[in-house]
């Protein structure tokens, strides 16, 4: 898991199906030393494992992601950078249809749509 350790979240707010908070990422995590060591961005894989366990904590169950239907990295997301995260689902007999997105104060910077299901 990476909450806690690679991020941590401030002012969350929480709905029935709905969650957002603001991202704050640990600038000395050993993941920056690699993803680059002259200029540290977030890995789009850590943007999108970070959708999977907010959701999980809000569901109160594992989850595996089963399909991505549009996934888009618009912005580069820097270790300084603390961006808005948001994320709406809808319950399916299947598992869970999900948009998230990562927002700065002017732009989106990442956004996916998928399906979840229990893992």
């Amino acid at each position: 898991m990476l909450i806690n350790d690679f991020y941590t979240c401030r002012d969350i707010v929480q709905g029935d199906t709905d969650f957002s908070c603001l991202i704050v990422f640990n600038a000395n995590h050993g993941i920056f030393g690699g993803h680059f060591p002259e200029q540290p961005i977030v890995p789009g894989v850590c943007m999108m494992e970070i959708v999977k366990e907010l959701l999980q904590q809000q569901l109160s169950k594992p989850l595996m992601l089963k399909q991505a239907g549009n996934v888009k990295f618009l912005g580069l997301i820097t270790p300084q950078i603390t961006p808005v995260i948001n994320i709406n689902w809808s319950e399916t007999a299947e598992g869970y249809t999900v948009k998230a997105s990562f927002k700065s104060e002017t732009s989106v910077l990442f956004k996916i749509d998928g399906k979840y299901v229990a893992a």
